[in-house]
């Protein structure tokens, strides 16, 4: 999952973004409302972090207009001021949640993984796809009850493809939604990851090319029906 963290506290952003990424997010910082904004209405984010007092634009600002170019990317506001009025301002200017500072990193991530099931219409954390069963919050995956052993690289791949189960995506979009801005980035290595994705399914006996489904010249989709899942 990609996320956009938008903080002009240096310290506080690389320790936030730092967590993040080790928590299996790619993320990418800004430290004023004017890059920010920028960030966000050129690339498709699963969530935004976005702090309330910023230089240049303020954190509301920079929501509303974000809502008025019809970027709809769920908002996770970050205030100092925990008065009714400043978070029914934040809510009103379309964030998603809120969290006021300070704020355990722990329910910063619990929030974050709300916000982002819920835009893809999940209520939990646990993704059951017939056997293959992905839990988003322990960041795991098993088969029959048994542990899948994927790299981080590879189970981004695997949530995304499970969270959009039955759409077809690109290798663009996947490589866009698994590193942030700053990596280098090659689609190709996209069919990489789907190949060893694969070959790991099928070694716990299920079919892996017929559940990660290559669409020729568009893409891959994630099939479920052909493990006796349904569409999360």
């Amino acid at each position: 999952m990609r996320v956009l963290l938008v903080e002009d506290t240096v310290a506080l952003a690389r320790s936030l973004g730092q967590g993040l990424e080790e928590e299996g997010y790619s993320v990418d910082l800004a430290y004023n409302g004017e890059d920010g904004l920028h960030l966000a209405s050129e690339i498709n984010y699963d969530a935004i972090v976005l702090d309330r007092m910023l230089p240049r634009l303020d954190g509301l600002t920079v929501l509303r207009r974000l809502r008025a170019a019809g970027r709809r990317t769920p908002v996770l506001l970050l205030t100092a001021l925990g008065e009714v009025d400043e978070r029914v301002g934040g809510l009103d200017a379309g964030a998603d949640d809120y969290l006021v500072k300070p704020f355990a990193f722990a329910e910063l991530l619990a929030r974050l993984r709300a916000l982002v099931r819920r835009d893809h219409g999940q209520a939990s954390n646990r993704l059951e796809l017939g056997r293959l069963v992905l839990d988003l919050g322990a960041r795991s995956a098993q088969v029959d009850g048994r542990p899948l052993s994927l790299t981080a690289r590879e189970l981004s791949v695997l949530e995304l493809l499970a969270l959009n189960a039955g759409q077809t995506l690109t290798r663009t979009r996947i490589a866009e939604r698994i590193y942030d801005e700053g990596s280098e980035r090659d689609s190709n290595v996209i069919d990489v990851f789907i190949g060893r994705l694969r070959k790991k399914l099928e070694a716990v006996g299920l079919p892996g090319a017929e559940l990660l489904k290559t669409q020729r010249g568009e893409g891959y989709r994630l099939d479920p029906s052909v493990i006796g899942g349904e569409r999360p």
